[in-house]
């Protein structure tokens, strides 16, 4: 079942107000954990894993910032 415009509008909301920080503190961890491998992997770390994390929500995402497909277009009266 495909999310309509709202929905997927909220959604983006809570993942980008609510999840993405919950990632970035999971990210250094994560890099914190290696002991700061060098300067270089650790871009490539983070470079990675700022892709990765947006690969499961790409669906979510598109088209958020065009106005509603299923609203009726306001003429000018």
């Amino acid at each position: 079942m495909a999310l309509t415009y709202k929905a997927r509008r909220r959604w983006a909301l809570v993942i980008l107000v609510i999840g993405l920080p919950i990632y970035i503190v999971l990210a250094v961890t994560l890099v914190n954990v290696l002991n700061r491998p060098g300067f270089l992997v650790e871009l490539l770390i983070y470079i990675g894993l700022g892709i990765a994390w947006v690969l499961p929500f790409k669906g979510i995402f598109k088209g958020i910032g065009q106005p509603d497909p299923d609203e009726a277009p306001q003429g000018d009266e």
